[in-house]
């Protein structure tokens, strides 16, 4: 046998997967867990106007409708345990004290589901905000943890909420980090990043890197008091 009939019997590779051909995601249905605060409406708020379903879950079912009805979009409100059963994607937008807590209530509820953790371990004192380290190494590797029948990823840390919850806005020019330990888990989350006009969905490691995301949030509060600004994050070269 030659070189040549040789390099013809070699096995073929793949063609490499483009990094932004991500699945189409508008039939899932996302439920929010803290979908009453600040940051979890405003996503909400988002992603139901780019036409996804949307379920707000609260501690109490007739706050979370209260604010779902305010909302309008479609998007409709119960507790945590209806909301995390009834969702195939669950955003995790809880206050970090509340955190652990709220995750082991719903073990059961949001086993088999894709969690999607935004949560921001923040502490603050006169000097400004500074980030929190958990035992775990991060609020995303705790809610692995507490999860263990679940798939977690973590994103969306470095939206503003006064952005997000803004109707005159029709645009958010910001990047959107994703990590997680399957790719096409992270995909899943790009994909509904990328529904919100102007945002990308990047992936950008496993959950080991994620407590340095979630600490950027500290850097950003500093940046928009000096600034006045709602600054987020853009990636370059991408």
């Amino acid at each position: 046998m030659t070189s040549n009939d040789a390099s013809a019997d070699a096995p073929k590779k793949a063609p490499a997967k483009d990094p932004w051909e991500l699945p189409d995601v508008s039939g899932l249905v996302v439920g929010v867990l803290g979908g009453t605060g600040d940051q979890g409406r405003g996503l909400a708020y988002r992603l139901a106007r780019a036409g996804q379903k949307v379920i707000l879950g609260s501690r109490t079912a007739e706050r979370a409708r209260a604010a779902a009805e305010e909302l309008g979009l479609g998007v409709e409100g119960a507790d945590n345990a209806e909301c995390a059963r009834r969702s195939d994607v669950v955003i995790v937008a809880v206050p970090w004290e509340g955190h652990a807590a709220t995750l082991e209530s719903l073990r059961g509820e949001l086993a088999g589901k894709l969690v999607v953790d935004c949560v921001n371990p923040l502490g603050f004192d006169k000097k400004g905000a500074y980030a929190l380290k958990p035992e775990e190494g991060s609020a995303a590797e705790q809610a692995a943890a507490l999860l263990p029948d679940s798939r977690v990823t973590a994103a969306f840390h470095h939206l503003s909420a006064v952005l997000l919850r803004d109707p005159e806005i029709e645009e958010i020019e910001t990047d959107v980090m994703v990590l997680g330990e399957v790719r096409a888990d992270c995909e899943i989350v790009q994909a509904l990043a990328g529904r919100i006009p102007g945002m990308r969905g990047v992936f950008a490691g496993r959950l080991r890197n994620a407590h340095q995301v979630e600490s950027l949030v500290a850097n950003l509060i500093s940046v928009n008091r000096r600034y006045k600004a709602h600054a987020g994050v853009r990636l370059t070269d991408i």
